[in-house]
């Protein structure tokens, strides 16, 4: 798959699929049928990419997590107070973003690991470039660690807005609506940075003369 046409099918499966499902199941089964209907497009996505090219998706498996622990926050929270389950959603789900952030203080952050997962995907000797060129080359991990530091900030973010949403307007029929193309439009903003980092990183991939464009073009897709 060219690298343009894979970047554009990661937003679509991974931000686009899930909030139409969402969108589409919520005035029939509520807020927690459209989430577990959300989940449904990455589920077949990662069921279709592990049995046509045995990869595991890692990008896509990251989303799920965060729709299942939204979905137990809401199925623990059932009976409690409008108030409570609207912020345990977010709250509980943070801990993905937190994640991020705290892989910053590893030896390889979690932006490596997804990285790593998407240029298996095509052609394992693409795996040892990779890590060959994170131990030689100071500036590519600088941007995988800006990257993730991004990511962080950006998910830990939207859970604290979308808690506040929850907290503010607990009985607004709107606000679970609101919180979630809050969350869906922060994933497609930071993919889109992503996009435009890869660009930067091709950029200085051109200082090293053993490097193509192929090899680094797979890191948008983390």
């Amino acid at each position: 798959m060219k690298p343009r046409l894979r970047y554009l099918t990661a937003l679509i499966v991974n931000v686009a699929l899930p909030w139409l499902a969402y969108r589409l199941a919520f005035p029939h089964w509520g807020q927690l049928g459209a989430l577990a209907a959300s989940a449904l497009p990455l589920i077949a996505w990662m069921s279709w990419d592990l049995l046509r090219y045995r990869h595991f998706d890692a990008l896509s498996a990251l989303v799920l997590v965060g729709i299942v622990l939204s979905l137990l926050a809401f199925s623990v929270g059932f009976g409690r107070s409008t108030r409570m389950r609207e912020i345990e959603d977010p709250m509980v789900s943070g801990i993905i973003g937190a994640s991020f952030l705290v892989s910053l203080a590893l030896p390889k952050p979690l932006v490596f690991y997804l990285a790593r997962s998407t240029m298996s995907r095509e052609d394992h000797r693409s795996v040892e470039r990779f890590e060959k060129h994170w131990r030689e080359r100071p500036t590519l991990a600088a941007y995988i660690r800006l990257m993730t530091l991004v990511w962080g900030i950006g998910m830990t973010g939207e859970n604290i807005l979308r808690s506040l949403i929850g907290w503010q307007w607990p009985d607004d029929p709107h606000s679970a609506i609101a919180s979630t193309v809050l969350r869906y439009g922060v994933y497609a903003g930071l993919t889109a940075w992503t996009f435009w980092c890869r660009r930067l990183i091709k950029r200085d991939a051109l200082r090293y003369p053993d490097d193509t464009v192929e090899q680094t073009s797979h890191l948008a897709s983390s």
